[in-house]
């Protein structure tokens, strides 16, 4: 038997008068999605786990039907994703760069700054901060990771840290750590600031116009933690994680899959969905389960732009969807979960935590009365799912 389980991070949304009233998931044109939907089952399901935050890592983390309180932050997720080894009294946090101005967040990726120049920076800082206190490892683009070791574990740096998506163009000073290991946080903040102003690169980058990479910023910290492998979860003989983003990869490895990498790397779109729907089909060859994360509408929203949205669901249909409808319909032994984990409002730019839209389709698996793929036609079954640790297990075991 094959699973698919595929994450349209923060497709669903709320309705907009700027679509007559209606929501993204609404207006796209998504036959293959309608398909699964008039085929198979729909419903609604709480996935965002108990006290996690509002994140898409939470919600992926929270799909694969982990509880809340082993989610362990956004930083051990992507230290994972790096392969780093964390020790018990190491605590992981995502370090961005990002861009001061006049005591502002005004840039939460330091003018898009690319992995080139972010590494040469992550050097520097490490030839002038680093210690057996603090180190700095090099991801991509504007997001890396610090570890900080503390005597007294996470408890001594478990001050409350903000995404800086969340907090950009607000006063610095108003959203910096607070609470427990707060005046070590910031100063290494500050401490970094002093050294990225007069850097060649930022110099450089102000002359060409781009914001620097003047500061960086701490935040989603957390201590490895010990989650059991999905095979084991779930009786599964192996599976595969199939993602581009950091935190995805990360929850991958640590989930005991299998993480086919995969780049994104300013490329048309059409030639980036062509190719992970490649990559997670030949995964399903070896495979009996894959997680295909696609956070393309996630991050429209959080853009505030509406017509990417509607973009990236209708590219999704095309490119991907089509190609898994073709698989599932010559291979009969499968079945295929679709959800958005969240729903993420373009308007707002933010996430909120309503149960989310699903759609299971695939073997043993008996239509209902629902013909198409969006949150109020969802809301109309009768299949509601309130914990997030029972979406999964329904799936694979439950869904006929």
């Amino acid at each position: 038997m094959k699973y698919i389980v595929v994450a349209l991070s923060g497709a669903a949304d709320h309705p907009t008068d700027d679509l007559g009233g209606k929501t993204p998931l609404e207006v796209a044109k998504i036959p293959h999605l309608s398909f699964f939907a008039k085929s198979g089952k729909v419903g609604t399901a709480k996935v965002l786990p108990d006290r996690a935050p509002l994140a898409p890592d939470a919600g992926l983390f929270g799909l694969l039907g982990y509880e809340g309180k082993l989610y362990p932050g956004r930083g051990p997720l992507e230290a994972a994703n790096l392969e780093l080894m964390l020790e018990d009294n190491e605590v992981a946090f995502c370090m961005n760069f990002i861009t001061e101005s006049a005591g502002l967040l005004a840039d939460a990726t330091a003018g898009n700054i690319g992995t080139k120049e972010a590494k040469a920076l992550i050097n520097f800082l490490n030839k002038k901060v680093s210690s057996d206190f603090v180190r700095f490892f090099s991801g991509t683009a504007h997001r890396h990771i610090a570890v900080i070791k503390d005597a007294h574990g996470f408890e001594a740096l478990s001050a409350r840290s903000n995404d800086p998506e969340n907090v950009l163009g607000q006063k610095i000073e108003h959203v910096l750590p607070k609470g427990p290991g707060e005046e070590l946080l910031k100063k290494l903040m500050f401490d970094a600031r002093l050294l990225l102003q007069d850097h060649e690169i930022n110099q450089v980058r102000v002359d060409l116009g781009e914001n620097p990479a003047n500061m960086i910023w701490l935040w989603g910290q957390g201590k490895k933690p010990a989650l059991k492998p999905i095979r084991e979860l779930y009786d599964l003989t192996g599976g595969a994680m199939v993602a581009s983003r950091e935190y995805a990869k990360g929850l991958g490895r640590m989930a005991g899959l299998t993480v086919m990498e995969l780049k994104e790397d300013g490329e048309d779109p059409a030639v980036f969905y062509d190719r992970i729907s490649k990559v997670a089909l030949d995964a399903l060859e070896e495979k009996d389960f894959i997680c295909l994360h696609l956070h393309q509408p996630d991050e429209a929203s959080r853009a505030g732009d509406l017509k990417a949205k509607v973009s990236a669901l209708e590219a999704i249909d095309y490119f991907i969807l089509s190609k898994l409808r073709k698989y599932c319909e010559r291979q009969k032994e499968s079945r295929l979960l679709v959800t958005p984990c969240h729903a993420t409002l373009w308007k707002m730019r933010s996430m909120v935590s309503d149960h989310a839209p699903f759609v299971i389709f695939g073997k043993n698996v008996m239509a209902d009365e629902v013909e198409r793929f969006s949150e109020v036609a969802a809301t109309t079954s009768e299949l509601r799912i309130q914990k997030n640790t029972e979406l999964m297990p329904f799936f694979i075991t439950k869904a006929s």
